[in-house]
């Protein structure tokens, strides 16, 4: 097997990861922070260069007091040309750095993220996100004529990656909502409406009426910010009459009692017009 200084040799690029922590680290957000790139790579890879069978690996590259440095080397240099290999390096870092990015603002989302995706994200940011003074990188580096050069970089610090958990933790229970919806795909229409925004997971003040479901109505709860944001830009953004439209939406029943009080709605299908001719 070839060692770390043989593979570094006949690599055209690798990535380079840190984590940069005031405190001790747990050992399984640790091993997530370097787990998660590979997983990552490997998902990129296949996704992007089925026809490349890539056996990347990761070696801890250095330890110092509250730092650890890695490199994950691709495992392509001896099937694809080293600029080929530098071009895919970098690719990847700026693709990642795309989605992972995302979650670092309020109400971030990649809408076709999986909760596979979800979980890699997360073990990217969780050590930097429980330090109080923590920060990460990942770079694509490649060396021309020895000189190191940084193609492309994801950095953040405790204050993003603390939003990325947050974030990340939400789009999880969102997914985990469309996938237990008690009613898919019924028509909603309004019976009370309101342009305001609303909070996700608790009571609007609106009311809707899914006839397949009752034929009286029920308070609205949002219960994906998606879903709020579609519906409201309905509301907001034309000049159609809210009244006169049908949502096509997934909904989980909410109970009293045994008795359904509200419709928390995880994901509007399609919007359409039920104003008759």
């Amino acid at each position: 097997m070839s060692t770390y200084h043989e593979l570094m040799q006949g690599a055209g690029a690798h990535i380079e990861v840190l984590i940069d922590a005031r405190e001790p680290v747990e050992l399984p957000d640790f091993v997530s922070a370097f787990t998660a790139i590979s997983s990552q790579y490997q998902r990129y890879m296949r996704q992007a260069h089925p026809d490349l069978k890539d056996d990347a690996r990761i070696f801890i590259r250095e330890i110092r007091p509250g730092s650890f440095w890695a490199d994950l080397i691709p495992g392509v240099a001896s099937l694809i040309g080293q600029m080929d290999q530098v071009l895919i390096v970098e690719q990847f870092v700026r693709l990642y750095g795309q989605r992972l990015g995302a979650y670092f603002h309020a109400d971030g989302r990649v809408s076709d993220a999986s909760k596979g995706e979800l979980k890699d994200f997360m073990g990217t940011v969780a050590a930097i996100a429980n330090d109080p003074h923590g920060r990460g990188h990942i770079r694509a580096v490649s060396y021309e004529d020895g000189k190191r050069q940084v193609r492309a970089s994801v950095e953040f610090n405790t204050e993003t990656a603390a939003v990325a958990v947050q974030q990340i933790e939400r789009h999880k229970k969102e997914l985990d909502a469309l996938t237990t919806a008690d009613h898919e795909r019924v028509m909603m229409v309004f019976k009370r409406s309101d342009v305001g925004s609303a909070d996700i997971g608790v009571r609007s003040g609106e009311r809707v009426i899914i006839e397949a479901l009752s034929d009286k109505d029920r308070a609205l709860i949002y219960g994906a910010p998606l879903a709020e944001h579609r519906i409201k830009d309905q509301m907001r953004n034309t000049d159609e009459n809210i009244y006169h439209k049908g949502f096509v939406v997934d909904v989980n029943v909410q109970t009293r009692g045994g008795k359904p009080v509200a419709y928390a709605v995880t994901h509007v299908h399609q919007i359409i017009d039920t104003e008759a001719d």
